[in-house]
């Protein structure tokens, strides 16, 4: 049982490493200056909900601030699906899984895969100069620090928070060897639930396929991107670290959903062009910019296509729920199933989207120098994209029950025509 839960540890964390690895050298980083196996380790522990906190200084009388919430759920999402995988592989034949066995294995996986966190948290940290070349070409900014202030180039550094990080990621693997079980058609389950899989099983499977082919989607349209519009590495960089970014906030927005944000400064989203210039809309104001159909679409119609992709991908996922339920269960019954299954994948789902980043040099303590200080932030309206998702999901689940009603499923017994009746001689 250690050796199967290491092999489900290991795997996950070399899928998440590859990733990552991948992502950042198509983003540049292997040109970092001594830090990339530091900023590797980094993006591994954010991948599981680990805390990142960015910090520097300049000097006696300068010094940097800056913090990063964000999640690149392309690597989460690999290293998901490579741990469950590997997690239910043993028990793939066994009928029934014991709870003192189940227990057992998934608390080793937990207990390896917090000590592999612990050891990455240690090696996610870096300290990196900060060139400061903007304004006069003539004079630097950091001349004109060193003459005023006697302050040095600034250093710009991240540490990683292990408290909130190893907390992050007990939930984290938890949830993940939770969801394994639950979207799984052939693992075991303890005797006392297995009357309930057929309530939870179907609609959980879809909910999870609906996710990944609006990954599949995105990755095409990526690709297709790449090929053709210029700038592949960085369309790379986007589609490895952060196209579950992008592709579940469509869905969400595709259903009704909507998110809040802002960008100010140099930095912003780096795809897609799209959404930046939604959240750039509100210029110095202080109010967020709202991202939803609307407000995309106002920028290029062609966000309106989200609406049909959603109706077409979400019916879809509820009709495979419908056709590997058991027959006996009615199209209302799907419309609850469905429901029930698609709001809780958007409470689960949308706040992994949550990207809050700022960044500012300040002098004496107070301010932010103009031009390096920086903020984007993009929060999720939770609520009302849970609801539009339980809305959606009663409709397409019922939806699909009754068009499934024709087609055999699982439990169901065909009829055999009758035949008919030998007469016996003299009747």
């Amino acid at each position: 049982m250690a050796v199967q839960a290491l092999a489900a540890v290991v795997a996950g964390y070399v899928a998440m490493g590859v990733t990552a690895g991948l992502g950042l050298w198509a983003a540049g980083a292997a040109d970092l200056p001594g830090g990339f196996t530091a900023v590797l380790a980094a993006v591994v522990v954010m991948a599981v909900g680990g805390q990142v906190e960015i910090a520097g200084s300049a000097g006696s009388f300068a010094g940097t601030q800056g913090e990063l919430t964000a999640m690149p759920l392309t690597v989460t999402l690999v290293g998901a699906l490579v741990t469950g995988a590997v997690f239910l592989r043993p028990l793939r034949h066994h009928a029934v899984a014991r709870p003192a066995d189940l227990a057992a294995r998934a608390a080793a996986v937990t207990a390896l895969w917090l000590a592999a966190l612990a050891g990455l948290c240690a090696v996610a940290r870096h300290d990196f100069p900060l060139a400061l070349d903007v304004g006069d070409p003539q004079e630097p900014l950091s001349d004109l620090f060193g003459e005023l202030l006697d302050a040095a180039d600034p250093t710009v550094g991240f540490r990683t928070l292990v408290g909130p990080t190893l907390g992050y990621g007990l939930l984290w693997i938890l949830g993940v060897l939770l969801v394994a079980l639950l979207v799984s058609r052939r693992s075991p389950l303890p005797a006392r639930v297995l009357r309930h899989q057929e309530a939870v099983r179907p609609a959980a499977s879809a909910m999870l396929l609906l996710l990944l082919a609006y990954v599949a989607v995105g990755l095409v349209i990526g690709l297709v991107v790449a090929a053709t519009k210029g700038h592949p590495a960085e369309t790379f960089a986007v589609l490895l670290l952060g196209l579950p970014n992008v592709t579940w906030l469509a869905l969400g927005v595709g259903i009704g959903g909507s998110w809040e944000g802002r960008v100010e400064g140099p930095f912003g989203l780096p795809m897609p062009q799209l959404l930046d210039a939604v959240l750039r809309g509100g210029g110095e104001s202080p109010d967020l910019s709202t991202v939803d159909l609307s407000s995309l679409a106002a920028v290029d119609g062609r966000a309106w296509w989200l609406l049909p992709i959603a109706a077409v991908l979400v019916l879809g996922a509820a009709f495979v729920a419908a056709v590997r339920s058991p027959a006996h269960v009615r199209p209302w019954h799907h419309a609850m199933h469905l429901g029930l299954a698609f709001a809780l994948t958007m409470l689960a789902v949308a706040p992994l989207t949550l990207v809050e980043a700022r960044f500012g040099l300040s002098i004496l303590g107070i301010g932010d120098l103009a031009g390096l200080g920086g903020e984007v932030v993009l929060r999720p309206d939770l609520w009302r994209n849970v609801g539009f998702a339980l809305l959606w999901g009663l409709v397409t689940g019922f939806l699909a029950g009754v068009l499934s009603l024709g087609i055999r499923r699982r439990g169901q017994v065909p009829s055999e025509p009758r035949q008919p009746e030998e007469r016996q001689p003299g009747e």
